[in-house]
């Protein structure tokens, strides 16, 4: 441990010793004048959906989350200094549960009489979306503006298996579920192509609603807007999409004649800040030392809490790796459902929301979380929030709660079971190599690559599949009971829908942001004076590294199986290898084939998968 925590001293003292001493790049020219009135200036950059850990050193660098987003903007509409908000677009990919978020962060703004002025170098139309909301918008002379709509790509495999000699086998459950067809079909079917036409209708009259009610203007034009499509800055002005065409320097002089000129622009405003580290003081890298000598810091709070729970990506077993690239992404059954157990027993947690964006994934893994859910709902309100996806898995660790909110763009539903795999012997025949098999039981090799089901197999399999089918409607039923509009079977099958769609079919109960889902388990809890608290807490991977390595925060309450340690990579796998290259050719089907390739590993490791089909949505 000892020589562990040397190692990461000297690699740290090294990195902030070899720092220059730069001023931090600022896209609209900070104020140096001393005075109370401020006006935030919110970037739109890297918005992420789970928080991610402050740096002990640096404060909040990097990524930003959508929670704390909104958290400062929020505090923006209630500071009586902010006369004015700045909102500004650098490279976001928002989806549009996420768009709908923000604007509401936006509104709020407006509403406490605070003008949001946004400028935009490029616009298309998920960034219009969310800008269109200001006050005031206005771009940069030879600007673009590609309000197109949407675009959607559904992916198919099974061409690539035909070349390759691969056999792919799925077995499903219910006529649209449609997770497994992108191995087994070369284009959708009639139940798949169906349901694709009533989720995009839904999601389309969601956009032409957001820009409709952003400009003040009717559906109908908002519809004609799209219907053309490509504008420049001035078109789009003539147009009335914008409401000025200037310079970022233009646009910033503007916003002075508008507030004071006094008032400063703040940046960072409503940011944790980091050490006050003097990087031309060569002995600062003995303040970074005793930061790594205290290890991982838990700061108590005697005060009311409404704590928040992530399911954030693809649904898996156990926990992930420790890794200073970031770790394995998904969300992990073990760290979640520790999170809601410890929520459930801390009484300074007066409610819990479960934030919920993931499109399932391993059947074992949800209904361990869906099952900690419920000792939570024993204690205390237990509320969802839907995300941008909250399907399959998804819902299912959601419908355990009596309250569940989404976006109106949302995409939940997918109640169904997929199960299967990939028979690969031709592939390797034609490569010269052979496998010869030993079983001993009858069922021995049913899951090997080495040929596809047997009719006997098969049959076995698919009444596996309708157990768990049926409970997961069995599960939807108990819960929602009356609240459902029509018979599970009905709802289930794999269909996917809206929020909005799935509102209107009591499979949620309300239309609302993760801000509003706090606000609501507050007023359940009776709580008005309280804190939001992440849990688990977002730790860095050098507090990750020293809390597991000291053993801190050990969970005596039930058998966890031990942490993973980041081990790196013996080898290169071909989707490390292409990956790269096709994300730089064509980065939105390389998404596309990274999400394949997940659901083959959760297929693989855990039989039974809970997860939807994969949707390529371009905004």
């Amino acid at each position: 441990m000892l020589r562990l925590r040397h190692s990461l001293f000297w690699m740290l003292s090294a990195a902030v010793l070899a720092l220059p001493q730069l001023a931090p790049p600022a896209a609209i020219a900070a104020d140096t004048k001393s005075t109370s009135e401020v006006i935030p200036v919110f970037t739109l950059k890297s918005v992420v959906e789970t928080p991610t850990p402050e740096d002990p050193i640096f404060g909040a660098i990097g990524q930003e989350s959508l929670v704390e987003l909104i958290r400062r903007m929020d505090k923006a509409a209630k500071d009586e200094n902010v006369k004015a908000v700045v909102l500004l677009l650098d490279s976001v990919q928002l989806g549009y549960g996420q768009i709908e978020e923000v604007r509401q962060g936006i509104q709020r703004l407006k509403d406490a009489k605070k003008p949001v002025y946004a400028h935009a170098d490029s616009l298309t139309t998920g960034t219009y979306a969310v800008l269109c909301g200001a006050t005031r918008l206005s771009a940069s002379p030879t600007s673009d503006l590609f309000l197109t709509g949407l675009y959607s790509e559904q992916m198919y495999l099974k061409g690539l298996f035909d070349k390759l000699k691969i056999q792919p086998d799925f077995l499903t459950c219910g006529a649209y579920k449609s997770a497994a067809e992108m191995f087994m079909r070369t284009g959708p079917s009639a139940e798949a192509k169906s349901m694709y036409d009533w989720l995009y209708d839904g999601m389309y009259a969601s956009v032409i609603d957001l820009i409709a009610k952003g400009r003040g203007v009717d559906a109908a034009k908002a519809k004609e807007w799209i219907d053309q499509g490509l504008f420049s800055a001035e078109s789009a002005r003539k147009a009335g999409l914008i409401d000025a065409v200037e310079f970022r320097q233009d646009f910033q002089a503007y916003v002075k004649s508008q507030t004071s000129e006094v008032a400063k622009l703040d940046a960072k405003y409503g940011k944790p800040k980091g050490l006050d580290l003097d990087l031309n003081n060569p002995f600062a890298a003995m303040q970074l030392w005793a930061q790594i000598l205290a290890g991982p810091q838990v700061k108590r709070s005697n005060k009311d809490a409404v704590a928040v729970v992530y399911v954030d990506g693809p649904i898996m077993l156990g926990k992930a790796e420790a890794s200073p690239f970031g770790g394995s992404a998904g969300a992990f059954s073990e760290p979640i459902r520790k999170a809601l157990d410890e929520a459930s027993r801390d009484d300074k947690v007066k409610a819990v929301v479960l934030r919920v964006d993931s499109p399932g994934g391993s059947a074992i893994a949800s209904e361990i979380i869906l099952n900690a859910t419920k000792r939570v709902k024993e204690k205390k309100p237990l509320v969802v929030s839907m995300g941008n996806v909250a399907g399959s898995g998804g819902y299912y660790v959601a419908c355990g709660s009596d309250t569940i909110f989404a976006d109106s763009a949302t995409i939940t539903g997918s109640i169904g079971v997929v199960a299967g795999k990939l028979a690969t012997t031709d592939m390797w025949d034609q490569l010269g190599i052979s496998f010869s098999a030993n079983a001993r039981g009858k069922k021995a090799g049913i899951l090997s690559s080495g040929s596809k089901f047997s009719d006997e197999e098969r049959k076995e399999l698919q009444g596996w599949m309708d157990e768990v089918y049926g409970v997961f409607k069995g599960h939807v039923v108990k819960i929602r009971g009356e609240r459902l509009k029509k018979p599970i079977d009905d709802l289930a099958g794999g269909r996917v829908f809206t929020g909005q769609q799935a509102l209107e079919l009591g499979l949620v109960d309300k239309i609302g942001t993760l801000t509003d889902a706090i606000a609501f388990a507050a007023s359940a809890a009776k709580v008005t004076d309280y804190e939001l608290r992440t849990m688990p807490k977002p730790t860095n991977f050098l507090e990750g590294l020293l809390g597991e390595v000291s053993g801190q925060k050990k969970d005596d309450q039930y058998l966890m199986t031990p942490a993973a340690f980041f081990r790196g990579n013996s080898g290169s796998s071909l989707p490390d290898t292409l990956l790269p290259l096709l994300n730089s050719l064509d980065p939105q089907r390389a998404k596309l084939v990274l999400q394949a390739f997940t659901q083959l590993h959760i297929l693989h490791s855990e039989k039974v998968s809970l997860t939807m089909p994969i949707f390529g949505v371009s905004n």
